[in-house]
């Protein structure tokens, strides 16, 4: 009898169990794991769910495929310049609304709130292994780097203070072009930053371009392809129009590659591709070597 009992008893504690064990199958199918938001990003290359932490600590660069993460402009003048010695100039622009465009101005109070910059660019005054010079960088985060008035206006003013303290120059491109709200003001930022760029050379100062994923339209048009030195980083897409514009206007497949720099470099628009890890030190060093010839 009592060999029943237990048996019963076993048998109950058995579908207690299995009813558990299907309750938490059901559960785990119908909720997602709670996982903090902003904690992994997924690698738009090679699509593997990377650590953020780790990611930034390997210099936002994918450690599966290598791909290079697009990088803040605040974050690129951390990794890039001495520690302490970046001073920001051209501090206070305000960007209006020449055109009217609806919701441009709610546009810009946005990018500005989560961006924590006045534009889509910054610049300042810096030293690269104890080396002066001014550093520009493009922030693709804030309207997709696009150049309006504002962003033509700093850059023009990069090349004029390069000029007064008699400074090579060294700007980070990161651009989808001109920006459309503004219209013809900013096309015309092609023509006023390449004046810019031309009266630094005539004074025989250096002017280092670095392209980095994405440069495109009115900003590749203009100063960025007017280095002395062009750099890029890898596969960063180069150009004016799009690829897709490319083929669907002359009717034709492209290379492959077409418009990444490694094309470009086969190509000679560019002078060297360098990886994200080496471009402190080729600064660096082409910084050096243009302080001794001019010396």
């Amino acid at each position: 009898m009592n060999d029943i009992k237990r048996a019963i008893n076993h048998r109950k504690i058995l579908k207690q169990k299995l009813n558990l064990i299907q309750n938490e199958l059901s559960f785990s199918k119908t909720h997602k794991m709670d996982v903090p938001k902003g904690l992994y990003e997924k690698c738009p290359n090679c699509e593997k769910t990377i650590n953020k932490k780790l990611n930034i600590q390997n210099d936002y660069i994918c450690t599966d495929c290598g791909h290079h993460f697009r990088m803040r402009a605040v974050d690129r003048i951390h990794y890039i310049v001495d520690r302490n010695t970046f001073i920001e100039r051209g501090i206070g622009y305000i960007t209006l609304n020449p055109l009217f465009q609806h919701d441009y101005e709610d546009k810009i109070a946005k990018y500005k709130k989560s961006t924590q910059l006045d534009e889509a660019y910054i610049y300042g005054h810096a030293k690269i292994h104890g080396r002066s010079c001014v550093v520009g960088v493009m922030d693709s985060y804030f309207l997709m780097g696009s150049m309006g008035s504002v962003v033509g206006e700093k850059v023009t003013k990069t090349f004029e203070y390069a000029i007064y303290k008699r400074l090579p120059v060294i700007i980070f491109t990161a651009s989808g072009g001109a920006r459309m709200q503004e219209g013809i003001f900013s096309l015309m930022q092609m023509a006023k930053t390449s004046a810019a760029v031309a009266k630094h050379s005539r004074m025989g100062l250096l002017y280092i371009s670095v392209l980095t994923h994405p440069t495109t339209g009115g900003v590749n048009a203009s100063f960025a392809s007017l280095g002395d030195i062009i750099l890029a980083e890898p596969d960063a897409l180069i150009g004016f129009a799009g690829p897709r514009v490319i083929e669907q206007t002359i009717k034709q497949k492209l290379p492959e590659g077409f418009q990444r720099s490694e094309f470009l470099l086969e190509k000679g628009f560019i002078d060297q591709v360098v990886d994200r890890k080496d471009l402190k030190s080729t600064l660096a060093k082409l910084l050096t070597f243009h302080q001794r010839t001019n010396s």
